[in-house]
């Protein structure tokens, strides 16, 4: 056997997203302003599922969202009583202490609510258009015209949003027509990719043209595979500045629908691409809305992209661990971490970038717990009664008995104000 040795210094580097660079846009509600694009960090949306005529059901669950980690929430504002309703839903946030900025999501009917409900109109934040719902024939340019106007007359920014299910249909067609006729016409997945990268980007020069800013755009174009949204998503970042709003839309329910928008957002956002996202969950029956909201926050975390809660590593447990009771403490401890943040968050700044390892047994236990700011191994089958607990790499003490729970709550609890306490006070 050769002795020469490899060099990984020439071949491996930290894997870290890419940097896009994009225009910067601002979302306002007011003292609240959330900053897109523009290397400001990637942003969480949501949705409610809500009739927007029931203000204070909708202001309730855009309260649960925004508790949840949503910067902004989405609303749908499609009649003259969703309209009327939207002041109201205004108020009861900003009775609630709710800040969140409003999105108004418009289809078909968008010109005429934005213009005969101007207290609508001013009390969102941000209005989302879809240029393949705004009328048609010689009714489209006059109707998104409008949608636009009110959006620089309030000074508001606006998503144009194209979603394959709703694509501008004679655009399609037209573009169908075009290729049919060329010597090697392409196949019609690619011309359909066009369209929509076309919508987007021709309806946004078009909002220019009519007074927005190029700060006041955010494009989309939501796919529902995960192939076609990164292959659109990696074509439209090319050709514009804008910056992009991704999501993986009807993604579906369970762990379907998780995987498939961590999958298809994974991929984009550790290219670099992509300002805001939302992940489009059917929740399932008794699912809370908020399951979104969490899915969202945990791809960005796990990506590094962003810090919201304590992480903990655990280990998946294996013939060594004593199952029950490993589960058990891990769930405990992961609760006990997230239920705490609301208060963690305001007294201990930075504590959302600690790590907590809660590991089954003397495997990977030790080692694991090590590499955690705190961390925890708990014995095994057949191992001895005690888990060693380690801070800040170091073995502190051993817990014993059937406290361990609670003692490792209050461990953690001084490791928290003593590390992130004294950087308050400072």
């Amino acid at each position: 056997m050769s002795d020469q040795r490899i060099s990984l210094d020439e071949f491996i580097e930290p894997a870290r997203p890419a940097q896009r660079h994009s225009h910067q846009a601002q979302v306002r509600w007011g003292s609240r302003i959330v900053t897109i694009g523009g290397g400001a960090p990637v942003r969480v949306q949501s949705m409610t599922n809500t009739d927007t005529v029931d203000a204070i059901g909708t202001a309730i669950q855009v309260q649960e969202l925004a508790i949840a980690g949503s910067e902004m929430v989405r609303i749908t504002v499609n009649t003259p009583e969703a309209a009327e309703a939207v002041p109201h839903i205004r108020e009861q946030l900003d009775r609630m202490g709710i800040d969140v900025p409003l999105i108004g999501d418009f289809h078909y009917n968008g010109h005429r609510l934005l213009t005969d409900f101007p207290a609508c109109a001013e009390a969102l934040s941000k209005y989302r258009i879809n240029p393949g719902n705004v009328g048609k024939g010689d009714k489209r340019d006059r109707q998104f015209a409008q949608m636009v106007e009110a959006a620089a007359k309030f000074d508001k920014p606006v998503r144009i949003g194209v979603n394959w299910g709703s694509l501008d249909q004679e655009l399609l067609a037209q573009l169908m027509d075009e290729n049919a006729k060329l010597p090697e016409p392409h196949e019609p997945q690619q011309i359909m990719y066009r369209a929509i990268i076309m919508s987007a980007v021709e309806s946004a020069r078009r909002a220019e043209e009519i007074g927005l800013r190029p700060d006041q755009i955010i494009l989309s174009c939501k796919m529902s595979g995960v192939q076609d949204l990164v292959s659109v998503y990696r074509a439209l970042a090319r050709r514009c500045d804008y910056p992009l709003h991704l999501g993986l839309t009807e993604a579906g329910m369970g762990t379907k629908g998780t995987v498939a928008s961590t999958a298809a957002l994974a991929l984009l956002l550790q290219d670099g691409i992509g300002d805001t996202i939302r992940v489009s969950l059917t929740p399932q029956p008794g699912e809370a809305r908020t399951q979104e909201v969490v899915v969202a926050l945990e791809i960005l975390q796990s990506l590094g992209l962003r810090s919201f809660n304590p992480s903990v590593t655990a280990c998946p447990g294996c013939g060594r661990t004593t199952s029950t009771t490993f589960q058990e403490l891990a769930k405990q401890i992961d609760d006990y971490l997230r239920a705490q943040m609301p208060v963690w968050k305001g007294k201990y700044p930075g504590v959302e970038t600690m790590k907590v390892a809660v590991m089954g047994c003397i495997v990977n236990g030790p080692g694991e717990s090590k590499h955690a700011d705190i961390g925890i191994s708990l014995p095994g089958t057949g191992e001895a009664p005690a888990a060693p607990v380690f801070i800040d790499g170091e073995k502190a003490l051993t817990l014993r008995g059937d406290g361990i729970v609670q003692e490792f709550h209050r461990i953690v609890e001084d490791y928290v104000e003593k590390r992130f306490g004294a950087a308050s006070a400072a």
